[in-house]
């Protein structure tokens, strides 16, 4: 198949971001490691600015806008972190931010968007909501809307966290991701194709919100209604554009209950002594309910951020 983004295009996005982003670090941990059978290099964006990877999808997509384009801003919806990104992306470039977020986005990613200047509308916490509310702005303002996921320049930014990835560490035999719209794992699925064939992609998926998993058991995108789980970031409804990449690379998603996703967090935060959101913990969750898979193996896992509510700890 021939991808709509090559391998140049991932690399242009880097080379674009690189003086604005963290190159985040990757960590080990021979305790969790054990725990899992395997061993785990974590790519950790909760260390990257807005504490998400979705700074660098953001950011690739404002700075990619014509000059003329950017001056009646950008408006996009989100429950919080591509809502930071293009925030904080929008103030770099100068230009007016509205954004569009549901009315029970976590308060620590309200208090973020807020503090780079742009301008909230909160809406019912529905993809229809989100999506009416941020094309009614749209018309009113003239302003570039930018998908928190289903845009080919905010998947090459995403992609570049798996390009840091690959180029530290090397014969990985497997990746995985979380997966929600699908950007960081689309970004994952093309680098792994580039760069690195021999490994297999992988991506965990809550089963309150299985889209993915029900999208690629049925071969066409299949949408599911009222999708619930403590993984906010993970609630958005897969892009086409994504998944039409992710299913030629992708080797499995597999599902995991909230009560898992609490569990593999704490782990994270007691045996790593860092802070990952519930999103960030889906991956992890997926190698502790499927350890024959990994048994072994040399496993890559973004940690996808780290923005957490720390009044409404699950644990």
């Amino acid at each position: 198949m021939k991808f709509p983004l090559t391998l140049a295009d991932i690399q242009s996005a880097h080379q674009r971001i690189s003086p604005f982003i963290h190159r985040t670090p990757v960590m080990t941990s021979e305790l969790v490691s054990e725990i899992a059978g395997c061993e785990l290099f974590f790519k950790c964006e909760n260390f990257q600015k807005i504490g998400a990877f979705k700074a660098r999808g953001g950011l690739n997509a404002v700075l990619s806008l014509p000059e003329e384009q950017r001056q009646s801003g950008v408006v996009t919806h989100s429950s919080g972190n591509h809502a930071q990104a293009i925030a904080m992306a929008a103030k770099m470039a100068g230009v007016p931010a509205y954004i569009v977020m549901p009315e029970t986005a976590p308060e620590i990613k309200k208090k973020g968007v807020a503090s780079y200047g742009a301008q909230i509308t909160f809406c019912k916490p529905t993809q229809q909501s989100r999506e009416e509310t941020a094309a009614n702005i749209q018309q009113e303002t003239g302003a570039t809307f930018i998908s928190p996921y289903n845009d080919y320049d905010v998947i090459a930014g995403q992609a570049t966290a798996s390009l840091e990835l690959y180029d530290e560490v090397e014969n990985l035999d497997a990746l995985i991701t979380p997966v929600g719209g699908g950007g960081l794992t689309a970004g994952a699925a093309l680098v792994t194709h580039y760069f690195s064939p021999k490994t297999k992609l992988y991506a965990g998926e809550p089963d309150g919100a299985k889209d993915t998993y029900v999208s690629l058991q049925n071969g066409t995108l299949t949408p599911v209604e009222n999708p619930s789980s403590i993984a906010d970031g993970l609630l958005a409804t897969m892009g086409d554009k994504n998944f039409d990449i992710i299913k030629e690379v992708i080797e499995a998603v597999f599902l995991v209950t909230d009560p898992k996703i609490v569990g593999a967090m704490r782990m994270i935060w007691e045996r790593m002594k860092i802070i990952i959101e519930p999103s960030a913990a889906v991956p992890v969750a997926a190698i502790l309910d499927n350890k024959a898979t990994f048994e072994g193996k040399r496993v890559g896992v973004i940690l996808s951020g780290g923005n957490v509510d720390l009044a409404k700890l699950p644990f």
